[in-house]
C-alpha cells in the first residue's frame, strides 16, 4: 500500500529506529538557567524549531554547535551529552507491516517536518560557513604593520622589532585557529609567512641558527598554504642565507638555485642569483660565480616591475653591488680583487646616497669590511685601517652576529707570520679585540626579552 510506502522512508530517514524519547533533563536545564525555547534558539543563531527537535529526541545538535550550546546552558560539552540522553519514553513505534491507517496522517506530518528541518540544518551550515573572525579592515592593518615593520627593519636596530614582530606573528597565528573564509585565511597564511620571515632575519641576525632554520621552515609552510610563489622564492633566499653562515656553502647555492623555480617577477630573482654567486665562490666555483654574478645584473634590468614589500622583502641595487663585491673578492685573483673594490665601493656610494631608512648599516658595514679585506689581500694594511675604522667606530647594536664572525676573520688573518713584525698590524689587531669585547647585537635590553 502507498501509506506503508511513506512510513517505510520516514523510519529510513530515523535509521530504523525507535519512536524519540523526550528529553526532560535538556529542557529542565534550559528553564533553569532561564532561556525560553526562543531565547536558547536567538543565543545560538537557530530556529526555535530546532531546539524542539532537540527537546522532543528528534534531532542532535550538530557537533560544532554543541560547545555553543554547552555555553548557553551553563555545562560542559561532557555534561551537554548527559541531558541529551533520553529520560522519559514516548511509546514505541508500531510494526510497519500492521501499522493501521489512521497513523497516515501522522507519519505524513513528520515527514514534513523531517524535509523542513534537513533544509534547517543545511541553513545552519549556511551560517557556520558565513562565519568568520576576521574582516577587510583586519588584513589591510596586518599588511600595513608587516609593510611598516620590513621598513624599518632596514635601519631600525633589531632590538627596537623585535618585540612587535613576536607580537605580531602570534596574533597572527591566534587568528588562523579561528574560523575565517577560505581566501582570509589565504591573506592570513601569508601575513603568517611573512612574519615568520621577519622573526627568521631576527634570529639569523644574531647568530640563533637553528631558530632561524625553525622559523623558515615554518615560514615555508606559510608561502606552501598561501601559494605564493613571491614568498616562496623569498623563504628560500633566507634559508640560503642561513646555510651560507652556518658555512655549508654549497646547500647555500643549492637553496637559491631552487627558489629560482618560484621567481615569477621582480627583484627577487637578482637577490637569489647574487646569493648562488656568493655562495659559489665560496665553494671555490669561480665559473658558477661569474655566470651568476652577470645573471644577477641582467634579471634587474629585465625584472618585471612587481609590486613588492618594502624593506627587506625587496633586493635593492646597492645589495646587489655588496654581495658580488664579496663573491669577487672570495675567488682571489688580482683582476678580481679589482671588481670586488669598485663593486663594494659602489654600494657603499649607493646606500649613502638614499634615504635614511633606505641605508642597511649591516650591508654598509660588511662593504666597508669588504674594502679593507682587498686592501689587505693588496698589501695596503693603511687603507685597510682607513676602512676598517668605520665598522670599529659602528654602534654596538648595530654589528650583527655577521659582521661579529668576518671581524674574527680578520683579526685572524692580522695574526699569520707576515704580519708578525709589523707595528701597525699589531695596533690594528688590538682595536678589533677592544671592538669585538664590546656587547653587541646579541645582547638584547631586558625590554625585549
Amino acid at each position: 500500500m502507498a501509506w506503508q510506502n511513506v512510513a517505510t522512508d520516514d523510519l529510513a530517514l530515523r535509521g530504523a529506529e525507535p519512536m524519540a524519547e523526550k528529553r526532560t533533563r535538556l529542557i529542565g536545564r534550559r528553564k533553569a538557567v532561564g532561556h525560553t525555547q526562543e531565547t536558547l534558539a536567538e543565543a545560538l543563531d537557530v530556529d526555535r524549531t530546532t531546539i524542539g527537535r532537540w527537546e522532543s529526541g528528534r534531532g542532535e545538535p550538530q557537533s560544532w554547535l554543541r560547545p555553543k550550546l554547552a555555553s548557553a546552558l551553563g555545562v560542559s560539552v561532557d555534561g551537554l551529552a548527559d541531558l541529551l540522553g533520553p529520560t522519559t519514553s514516548e511509546p514505541a513505534a508500531t510494526t510497519v507491516g500492521v501499522m493501521p491507517p489512521a497513523v497516515v496522517p501522522s507519519v505524513v506530518v513528520t515527514l514534513t517536518e523531517a524535509v523542513a528541518a534537513d533544509a534547517n540544518d543545511s541553513a545552519l551550515l549556511l551560517g557556520f560557513a558565513s562565519q568568520s573572525n576576521v574582516d577587510e579592515l583586519v588584513l589591510e592593518q596586518l599588511e600595513a604593520d608587516i609593510a611598516r615593520l620590513a621598513a624599518d627593519y632596514v635601519s631600525q636596530p633589531v632590538a627596537t622589532l623585535f618585540r612587535e614582530i613576536s607580537r605580531l606573528r602570534q596574533l597572527v597565528f591566534h587568528l588562523l585557529q579561528g574560523r575565517q573564509h577560505p581566501y582570509q585565511s589565504t591573506q592570513l597564511y601569508l601575513a603568517a609567512g611573512r612574519l615568520c620571515g621577519l622573526a627568521t632575519h631576527v634570529a639569523l641576525d644574531l647568530g640563533q641558527f637553528p631558530a632561524a632554520a625553525t622559523h623558515a621552515r615554518a615560514a615555508w609552510r606559510c608561502a606552501q598554504s598561501a601559494g605564493h610563489n613571491e614568498l616562496r622564492a623569498w623563504i628560500r633566499s633566507v634559508q640560503s642565507l642561513i646555510a651560507y653562515w652556518q658555512r655549508d656553502y654549497c646547500q647555500a647555492a643549492d637553496l637559491a638555485r631552487d627558489g629560482l623555480r618560484y621567481a615569477d617577477g621582480g627583484t627577487i630573482r637578482s637577490r637569489l642569483l647574487s646569493l648562488e654567486a656568493r655562495a659559489s665562490a665560496a665553494c671555490g666555483d669561480r665559473a658558477g660565480t661569474l655566470r651568476a654574478v652577470q645573471s644577477a645584473q641582467e634579471a634587474r634590468q629585465l625584472s618585471a616591475a612587481l609590486p613588492e614589500l618594502p624593506g627587506v622583502f625587496t633586493f635593492p641595487e646597492a645589495k646587489q653591488w655588496a654581495y658580488a663585491g664579496t663573491a669577487l673578492l672570495a675567488l682571489g685573483s688580482k683582476r678580481h680583487l679589482s671588481q670586488a673594490i669598485e663593486a663594494s665601493s659602489q654600494a657603499i656610494t649607493l646606500y649613502q646616497s638614499a634615504p635614511e631608512r633606505d641605508q642597511s648599516s649591516g650591508d654598509l658595514l660588511a662593504s666597508h669590511l669588504d674594502l679593507a679585506t682587498a686592501h689587505l689581500a693588496g698589501g695596503d694594511l693603511d687603507g685597510a685601517r682607513d676602512k676598517l675604522t668605520v665598522v670599529l667606530e659602528a654602534a654596538p647594536e648595530r654589528r650583527t652576529a655577521s659582521i661579529s664572525s668576518r671581524l674574527q676573520v680578520f683579526g685572524d688573518r692580522l695574526a699569520q707570520p707576515t704580519y708578525a713584525r709589523s707595528v701597525s698590524a699589531r695596533s690594528l689587531r688590538d682595536s678589533l679585540q677592544e671592538a669585538c669585547r664590546r656587547p653587541a647585537l646579541t645582547n638584547l635590553p631586558e625590554s625585549t626579552q
